[in-house]
This record gives C-alpha cells, structure tokens and sequence, in this order.
C-alpha cells in the first residue's frame, strides 16, 4: 500500500499533468478557428481547379503527345503515396489513422503486383512506414519550421513529386491526408493526383465543362495548369491537414484533462481514506496505553 506522502506526491504530479493538458488544449481550440478557416478558404478553388483538369482528361487521347501529367506514361507498374501527417504528437491517432489510410493502399497495390513507394511529409510518418516498408520510402519533406502551411511548401513538394515523375522514378502517385470534417471526425483520405482522373461521363458533359478554347497556345497552357493542379492539391491537403490536427488535439487534451480530474478524485478519496485509517490506529493506540495505566 502506497504512503500518504507517496499518494500527496502522485496527486500532485497528477495536477500538475492537468494544468499541462488544460492548456493544450486551449491553445488548439484557439489555433482551429483560423486554421479551419483556412481549410474551408481553399476547398472551392481546389475542388473546381480538379473538376477542370479532371474534364482535360476525359477528352485527351493518349499519345506520344499527350501531357505526361494529363495522360499518364502509359503504365502503372510504380505507385508513389505521398503521407502527409504532423510533425507533433498529442493529438490522439490523427497521423496513425492517415497512416493506416496509406498502408491499407499500399498493401492492395503490392497485392495486385504493383511496386510502391512512400513520400513523406511530416515526421510522424515515418517510423510506422520505415517500420513496416523498410525500403519503400523514397524521400521525405522538412515540415518542422512550417507553422501554417502555405502555398510556397505545397509548390516545394508538388515540385519534387513532378521532378521524380519525369524523370521516370514512378507511374502513378497517390495523396494521403486528414480531410477535416469536424472537431471529432478528421477522414483519412487517399486521392490520385499523378495521373489526373478522368471525370466521369456525367460529369465530363457536365455545364460549363462541355467546351474547351485554349488561348494563347493549348500546350502553354496546360504545361501552367496541371504542375499548378498538383501544387493546390497539395495545398489544401496540408491545410486540411493543420485544421485535423488541432482538431484532434483539441478532443485528445480534453480527454486526458477529465481523465486526470477522475484520476485525481480517485487519489484524493483513496488518501483521505488511508490518512483517516492512520487517525484511528493512533487513537486506538493512545486509547490502548491509557487504559493500560
């Protein structure tokens, strides 16, 4: 049984933890305000830019001059996954989730005889992929000095993922990330940006996509649009991403604040009990000696 000094200590520790986690979670119920603001900014411009080029594909023929990023190398042999996850913890399974999204797809591409890949963007990817595909990954993004994310870091690594695509290194790339939904639901999602997916036949002859006049030059312009397609994928992935993670910190400080208030109440009953104990063996004693004089 643990001494009343050991126990006053524990319960000490434990508010200690309390006030720690306490504000945690203030500061990110502080920081998602204006990082889901941003997540939300981007969703409509990121959604049409994809609807667009995602149209461009649908009426592309593939061919010795088609745009590589448009029509893809003509195989899909190679897949690269991109994992984008935090590079801080306490905010319960946020990367865990994202990187169980990317295993799972990974694991049903080698299934089906492909050879996969890993990208990575963030640190708290990399242990459980290194882990688990000791060879596979095949470069990774310093996102420790980035705060908020912002176009510039989206353009660095879409820049990075073309330079491999055209240099050969793989045919098909895929996007991991935490598409924020709300405070408790951040959904790991997997989307295809290298090649571009063709729309759907709906959606192809959809209003406003039926027609396609390129000016000044079809090549120019497609050779603008589809680098910067992946870029503002990438984007709004990360922005999504940032919103997720103060999200879950959020819930994950909030839970682990009551859980030490329960904690502590169970300490504090649990010494009041064992001081209260100690109290009556001394009178007991004292009663004892006394009746014995």
């Amino acid at each position: 049984m643990a001494s009343l000094k050991a126990l006053k200590l524990r319960i000490g520790s434990v508010k200690s933890t309390q006030k720690i986690t306490k504000a945690l979670n203030m500061v990110a119920a502080s920081k998602l305000r204006r990082a889901q603001q941003n997540a939300t900014a981007a969703r409509p411009y990121s959604e049409r830019m994809r609807d667009v080029v995602q149209s461009l594909a649908s009426r592309v023929t593939a061919g010795p001059e088609s745009p590589k990023l448009l029509a893809g190398t003509g195989k899909d042999d190679t897949h690269l996954i991109v994992v984008a996850t935090s590079d801080r913890g306490l905010a319960g399974a946020f990367s865990g989730n994202v990187v169980r999204a990317a295993r799972r797809k990974a694991e049903q591409l080698i299934r089906d005889g492909k050879i996969v890949h890993f990208y990575i963007v963030g640190r708290k990817g990399r242990p459980v992929l290194e882990r688990v595909f000791p060879k596979a990954i095949v470069g990774q993004f310093d996102t420790s000095e980035m705060k908020t994310p912002s176009y510039k870091h989206a353009q660095a690594i879409a820049d990075d993922i073309v330079d491999r695509f055209e240099s050969g290194r793989f045919d098909v790339a895929h996007l991991a990330y935490a598409n924020f939904r709300s405070t408790m639901v951040q959904e790991p999602t997997v989307d295809q940006i290298i090649p571009v997916k063709a729309a759907a036949a709906d959606t192809a002859s959809a209003p406003g996509l039926a027609a396609v006049e390129y000016d000044p030059d079809e090549d120019e312009i497609l050779a603008a649009l589809l680098p910067r397609n992946i870029a503002v994928q990438v984007y709004r992935a990360l922005l999504e991403n940032q919103a997720g993670f103060y999200g879950s910190q959020m819930m994950a400080m909030d839970n682990a604040t009551r859980n030490a208030g329960d904690m502590i109440n169970k300490l504090s009953i649990k010494y009041n009990r064992q001081r209260q104990a100690v109290i009556t063996t001394e009178l007991i004693e004292i009663i004892s000696g006394a009746e014995a004089l």
